[in-house]
């Protein structure tokens, strides 16, 4: 959303409210309040929010962080991202000195192996990296890449090493050495066997830590059930929608056929209540309901 549709989100910030379609049965339509008194905190995931910089003081009442991911790989498996050393880092410090280090999170996930992608290969981009980022960000997640059935046949073009060829535990004590030289916490995300094995502390894309510490609120918010074993997020709504990025990234589980991307990318309308769609006559529209989860402000240290 922050490289193809900031203007689209920005309206709908503006409308105070956004349609979401059930993936399962699209006819049924999810209206969802984004007045501020009912959002305690927006989340984006990005490669690439150079489109969105420009819409920063539109979120100026809005209490919101950035994951960022930037990998190692090259246009065989990113075919539509810019060059990371001369546009993406740059553009991580930009956002960083726009917001602050603690709101912009490095994603260097997810990782698998190859003959061209050894682990030699990974922790030399990773070191290169973290030292250009060091001061920009607090915090680095990794993941290790997840067998999702939509993503099987794009992966079987490359060479993929079974992770047996790995000497993990040597790979990840070196990233979390990496990381720590460069003022960055290591973490996982939904990666339960890594904390357990190795020490790599478990990541939450929606932390509830982090969120108390951007709104200056204590917040009450059961964990998300409806997420993968291992995965700490706290409970929250997701108004993006699959098949609507035309990045092409290989091992993306939100992408499935191109076709059907192309065809979704082409319903797009930035003055629409969907993304990437239009209401039809068969639709149904109900209203969910949301609250603000905030119920006290927090002290200096976090306590009532």
């Amino acid at each position: 959303m922050p490289r193809y549709y900031p203007e689209w989100f920005i309206k709908r910030l503006k409308e105070g409210y956004v349609d979401v379609k059930n993936p399962v049965n699209p006819h049924q339509i999810s209206r969802i309040s984004l007045n501020r008194d009912v959002v305690d905190c927006i989340v984006f995931w990005t490669k690439d929010p150079e489109p969105m910089m420009k819409y920063l003081k539109d979120l100026r009442d809005y209490p919101y962080y950035v994951q960022f991911t930037i990998t190692g790989y090259g246009k065989d498996i990113e075919p539509a991202l810019a060059d990371k050393e001369t546009r993406v880092i740059p553009l991580f410090r930009e956002l960083a000195a726009e917001t602050d280090e603690k709101r912009v999170i490095w994603r260097y996930d997810p990782i698998f192996f190859t003959p061209v992608y050894t682990p030699d290969f990974h922790l030399k981009c990773f070191e290169d990296m973290a030292r250009q980022l060091r001061g920009s960000t607090r915090k680095v997640v990794i993941s290790l890449l997840d067998d999702y059935r939509k993503i099987k046949h794009r992966m079987s073009r490359i060479n993929l090493l079974p992770a047996g060829m790995i000497n993990l535990e040597s790979f990840l004590k070196n990233m979390k050495e990496i990381a720590l030289e460069n003022e960055m916490e290591l973490t996982a995300c939904a990666e339960q066997e890594l904390e357990e094995k190795y020490g790599i502390a478990s990541a939450s894309c929606i932390d509830k830590s982090l969120v108390e510490q951007i709104t200056g609120m204590e917040i009450d918010v059961p964990k998300d059930r409806n997420q993968r074993p291992g995965c700490g997020c706290i409970q929250s709504i997701d108004v993006g929608s699959y098949d609507t990025c035309p990045a092409g990234c290989l091992y993306c589980y939100a992408s499935g056929d191109a076709r059907h991307i192309k065809e979704n990318c082409g319903e797009y309308d930035k003055n629409a209540s969907l993304l990437c769609g239009r209401l039809g006559a068969e639709d149904k529209i109900t209203e969910r309901k949301v609250k603000s989860f905030c119920c006290g402000q927090m002290n200096l240290w976090g306590l009532k």
